[in-house]
């Protein structure tokens, strides 16, 4: 029997009760994303059935967007490099599972570790978010990037069950 999801196997050490869907819907995120490539062959991973987005393309805007709005939660602005890289997870290229998976994997370390920073009393505290400066708070961002990581993974999940319908080297080409 597969092990229960993620924010019903308990506490997540170090991490504020009040973050603790965020964090859960994070761990579930980096799981889903290893059962969605296991199989994928890269033709599969950068397929774009109907025309929409490849499950590459999601699994590099999941680690990404993470670590941007983990970037305005913490009261920073962008890098250069970060937004080169907002750039590039659009345009696409070649993707491997191992490179794409690492990213998820380092991007949900790296935002679980920062709420375990995250004083409680900071939570309310008002962030700018994006070149407009729009409002939002430190909770609002961390939940955000939560629930937005868990919307791509979704969308990756289905993505990936047209792809390996689609591509000849998928379970349903004919023979």
């Amino acid at each position: 029997m597969d092990k229960p999801e993620a924010w019903l196997r308990g506490p997540i050490a170090g991490i504020d009760p009040l973050l603790m869907p965020a964090a859960h819907a994070l761990v579930q995120v980096r799981e889903e994303a290893e059962r969605i490539v296991e199989g994928l062959s890269p033709d599969e991973l950068n397929a774009r059935p109907g025309g929409g987005a490849a499950v590459a393309f999601h699994l590099r805007h999941i680690a990404g967007s993470i670590d941007r709005l983990a970037t305005y939660a913490r009261g920073a602005t962008l890098s250069e490099d970060q937004r080169s890289a907002a750039a590039e997870e659009a345009a696409g290229g070649a993707a491997d599972p191992a490179s794409l998976l690492s990213g998820v994997s380092r991007a949900v370390a790296a935002a679980l570790q920062q709420m375990r920073e995250t004083p409680r009393g900071s939570l309310t505290e008002a962030r700018a978010v994006g070149r407009a400066g729009l409002p939002s708070t430190v909770i609002g961002l961390l939940f955000h990037l939560a629930e937005h990581a868990q919307r791509h993974a979704g969308q990756a999940v289905t993505t990936a069950k047209f792809a390996r319908r689609a591509t000849p080297s998928g379970p349903c080409a004919p023979r």
